[in-house]
């Protein structure tokens, strides 16, 4: 027998199910976050360019809007990147971000997970890392950590295509106060308003870091991956393992670039979505500090951490 399902659960599988349930996700386009100290002037900043060339369910335009929004009022220059990986392509780009990346628009998201991206992509995208470029490689829950999993092995990350989740169902908050948020340069910020001490995500994927990695956020024994052959749809016999020792958010250093993995990406957006506008993202009331912890994020990234 299943056993019976919180409020909370409830309400992520209804954001998070395929289907037409999908569709209803839309940005929160009320979403505000007040920015105390801006890194740059208006426009003046690094460009930032978020991937749509990969059937990617996070766009500029779509889910990830408020994502675009919080960028632009710190200053930076936000593009879409609607090109395939190439060197010339990637050569201008100072922070290249990539969001559950698939590897082709159709719905019937079950095993075996495709590649999001060609060999010369995968080694494109290591050489700009290595000399010098910044990464962050967003990829949530199967089959979006599949899609990805090849480019994420390349740089020394084993994803594991599966559903990361609580054993007790409860929300899913990383802080210092639980032991599952590391302190960092990232979680530090510039100054004591933008230090980090609490995140919530909201149902992803779990991962192995290279030793090299600086651990942003782990999982316990409270969790678990499960791993269907089809998103959502899980039985008695569904393959899992125990979360202890994965990862779900880790940085690095890569020759001269820098990397940022995090294995959730509904955390850095504001969504809503059915008639009762159900909250997922940043716009969360729990999820009070995500969005500084994405301006931090970016921030290292851009090297002013």
């Amino acid at each position: 027998m299943s056993k019976p399902l919180t409020l909370f659960r409830f309400l992520l599988i209804f954001l998070c199910s395929s289907g037409s349930v999908l569709a209803q996700q839309v940005a929160d386009m009320e979403f505000t976050y007040a920015i105390q100290k801006p890194m740059y002037e208006t426009g003046k900043g690094s460009l930032v360019v978020l991937d749509e060339a990969h059937a990617n369910f996070h766009k500029l335009t779509g889910r990830y809007a408020p994502f675009g929004q919080i960028l632009r009022k710190d200053g930076y220059s936000l593009q879409s990147g609607r090109e395939k990986f190439t060197t010339e392509f990637l050569s201008n780009i100072k922070v290249l971000v990539i969001a559950n990346a698939l590897a082709d628009s159709s719905n019937e998201w079950k095993l075996p997970a495709k590649s999001a991206f060609t060999e010369h992509e995968i080694k494109a995208v290591e050489q700009w890392v290595k000399k010098g470029g910044s990464l962050l490689l967003i990829a949530d829950h199967m089959p979006f950590s599949g899609c990805s999993a090849q480019l994420a092995l390349a740089l020394g990350f084993n994803f594991i295509d599966g559903f990361a989740m609580r054993k007790d169902k409860k929300p899913e908050m990383f802080s210092t106060l639980k032991n599952n948020l590391g302190a960092s340069i990232i979680t530090k910020g510039r100054n004591k308003d933008e230090k980090i001490d609490s995140v919530l995500f909201f149902t992803g994927q779990a991962f192995i870091a290279p030793k090299e990695a600086t651990i942003l956020t782990h999982l316990t024994d409270d969790y678990e991956v499960l791993m269907p052959t089809a998103m959502w749809q899980f039985n008695a016999t569904t393959p899992r393992v125990s979360g202890h020792n994965l990862v779900n958010g880790a940085f690095m250093e890569y020759g001269k670039g820098r990397i940022v993995v995090m294995g959730e990406a509904a955390m850095f957006s504001a969504q809503v979505s059915g008639p009762l506008k159900i909250k997922a993202g940043m716009n969360h009331p729990n999820a009070r500090q995500n969005a500084q912890f994405l301006l931090n994020i970016i921030h290292w990234l851009d090297r002013k951490l």
